[in-house]
């Protein structure tokens, strides 16, 4: 399978094209140009560092969140394009599943976060099964102290096994002390997810997981700006 997958998320994403699971290109966003007008080049140039064109693939990768509402819509609005031009199925990962399926260690819990910024958290927590993992719960936006508790209470007092691409939203809160009482960790995890991305989209569509531009739909956990001031403005007349 050859596949494109991108993660405009947050200022930490980027582009990788997938051969099976070998990883032929990736570009990074580590410039503070906005994703509208660096995505389309940055998949260009890495089509053809692997001489590989459009019409080559046999799908695409996207994250589909939790993230900022700008970048995730990008991303979406770009594979859905895509898709209806090439033909292509989709396949759409949560980044936090992306951060959990990193985990080294062989608890029965898992607990990933990334940094939602306001001073919270994109968080969810995770049961592995013979399967892989399962997620327990929603994916929240959540204090990072409030996150710590509430992944304690979903993992029934277990062992949990923390990723995170921004350990120290965690390490620096006092719930987190509780946590560290049981010799536990907080394993970091590189923010650049869109190899990780590519590989769990590339899974997803060999197992019949796909959809297609009409239902490809946005995790964004958080209500939007816009959202938020409306209905405040309504409440307030």
């Amino acid at each position: 399978m050859l596949l494109l997958a991108i993660d405009t998320c947050d200022a930490r994403g980027g582009v990788s094209l997938l051969r099976d699971n070998d990883l032929l290109a990736s570009a990074s966003h580590t410039v503070p140009e906005d994703y509208s007008s660096w995505l389309l080049p940055a998949a260009e140039g890495v089509l053809a560092q692997a001489n590989v064109r459009m019409t080559d693939l046999d799908g695409f990768g996207v994250a589909a969140g939790p993230g900022s509402f700008t970048g995730v819509r990008i991303g979406l609005t770009t594979v859905k394009g895509w898709a209806e031009v090439y033909k292509k199925p989709i396949a759409a990962v949560s980044r936090l599943e992306a951060v959990a399926a990193q985990a080294q260690n062989g608890t029965c819990y898992v607990a990933a976060s990334l940094d939602a910024q306001r001073g919270q958290v994109f968080g969810a927590v995770y049961q592995r099964n013979l399967e892989g993992l399962v997620r327990l719960g929603d994916e929240m936006v959540i204090g990072p102290g409030k996150f710590v508790v509430a992944a304690a209470e979903l993992a029934n007092g277990e062992r949990i096994t923390w990723l995170s691409t921004d350990p120290d939203c965690l390490e620096n809160v006092p719930e987190w002390q509780e946590r560290a009482k049981l010799h536990e960790a907080i394993e970091p995890v590189p923010g650049f997810l869109a190899p990780m991305i590519a590989r769990m989209a590339a899974a997803a569509l060999a197992a019949g997981g796909q959809t297609d531009a009409l239902h490809l739909d946005a995790n964004y956990v958080r209500r939007s700006d816009a959202e938020i001031f409306w209905k405040g403005s309504a409440h307030a007349r």
